[in-house]
């Protein structure tokens, strides 16, 4: 259970991270085990572009809807292997060049919502240091009905968080968690520092709505302060509908 909530710097705000992605640089490692064993798998080349837009799912999501774009079958015996391969090897990637002292910096209340698993989130952030800065106040993929690009895991924290959505921002590496973040009404600021080619991710995150990108982060503090000024504008109705649901 989250630890008793501190009482925020800001009354009303909260800032709230992905994971995988934004803390550490995961999501190539899971690409290319994806794209690894797949190929291997079905003899076949091409997987890269049927998974791309799937960035950010779940693995399992990623692996069956992967399978019936290209007219394939993959079972559960091979979703589970691929996903542990995952695991094992993502929970000790590289940490984002500056995340944690980023965060540290922050004067906010802090949480971090993900579509993985509790316990891996649990391991990741243990392993950074930032048990403190989040506090217990972890949201996951499956502890909601429905993960990213729903806004379950999002609502869910603004209700914990005791902050509205409109009064949320959220750091999100792909389109899927963007997605999920701004049904939620939340702003949000798209990192891009950890994608393979930025611009195209940068472009990707714009055409959905994301209007605020940042590449390195080191830019974040500024970016809270900018938020916290009201620069990015007012919540949408759409954010208050959301807010009034949670």
């Amino acid at each position: 259970m989250p630890s008793p909530l501190p009482t925020p710097p800001r009354e009303g705000r909260a800032l709230i991270s992905d994971c995988d992605g934004v803390l550490v640089d995961s999501e190539a490692i899971a690409e290319r085990i994806v794209i690894d064993r797949l190929e291997a798998l079905w003899q076949i080349e091409g997987v890269h572009d049927a998974i791309r837009p799937l960035l950010g799912m779940r693995t399992a999501v990623v692996l069956t809807e992967a399978a019936a774009a290209l007219g394939r079958v993959i079972s559960e015996e091979q979703i589970h292997s691929i996903r542990e391969e995952i695991r094992a090897r993502a929970g000790e990637a590289p940490q984002i060049p500056g995340a944690v002292e980023a965060l540290q910096a922050l004067p906010l209340l802090l949480a971090c919502a993900s579509n993985s698993d509790l316990d891996y989130v649990e391991r990741v952030v243990a392993r950074l240091g930032l048990d403190a800065c989040f506090g217990g106040r972890l949201f996951t993929g499956d502890r909601v009905a429905q993960p990213k690009p729903a806004p379950d895991v999002y609502l869910a924290a603004s209700r914990e968080l005791r902050v509205p959505p409109a009064g949320c921002a959220v750091i999100e590496d792909s389109v899927t968690g963007a997605r999920a973040a701004l049904a939620a009404g939340m702003t949000v600021l798209g990192f891009t520092g950890s994608a393979h080619h930025p611009g195209e991710r940068r472009a990707a995150l714009r055409e959905i709505g994301v209007h605020v990108t940042f590449e390195r982060m080191s830019e974040l503090p500024g970016l809270v302060e900018r938020w916290l000024g009201d620069e990015f504008g007012v919540a949408s109705e759409a954010g208050e509908r959301a807010g009034s649901a949670a």
